[in-house]
């Protein structure tokens, strides 16, 4: 079930209909449609296997996800949750989808690692260990 991009193939993903329709009303704003987040969670989405929000499986990570991770290159844990740039707050572990770790987490499953730059080039190997509450999951689809 792992999938790694050291093929050079990134993972396949999933994303919710609704986290689609928000996410792209998001990159339309005119102040992000040149930032190089937003090119990037771009081309992310338009990989992504589309569903509807009561058929995302539980272990993916959608929108407002709180996942255990861990970076497999430093052995690093981390718990997070994948949010909306507005709502990021480093402190509290809300990471935005615009942060190359969210736009990277966005849609992959339990088990599953990607593989990115860090800002200043730093590897990281990140691998989903569990998606602790998902919305989907939880019947939470008007968050």
């Amino acid at each position: 079930m792992t999938s790694v991009r050291h093929s050079g193939l990134p993972p396949s993903i999933i994303v919710s209909s609704r986290d689609l329709a928000r996410l792209e009303a998001l990159l339309e704003s005119p102040a992000l449609s040149r930032h190089p987040a937003a090119i990037a969670l771009s081309a992310e989405l338009g990989r992504a296997q589309v569903l509807p929000p009561e058929q995302v499986p539980a272990g993916v990570v959608t929108m407002h996800s709180r996942i255990e991770c861990v970076d497999e290159l430093q052995d690093e844990p981390h718990t997070l949750t994948l949010v909306y740039p507005h709502e990021a707050d480093v402190e509290r572990g809300r990471v935005s989808v615009l942060a190359p770790v969210g736009s990277a987490l966005l849609g992959l499953s339990e088990g599953q690692s990607i593989d990115w730059e860090a800002p200043g080039g730093r590897p990281l190997r990140l691998r989903v260990r569990a998606v602790h509450y998902q919305p989907e999951a939880a019947g939470d689809f008007h968050r």
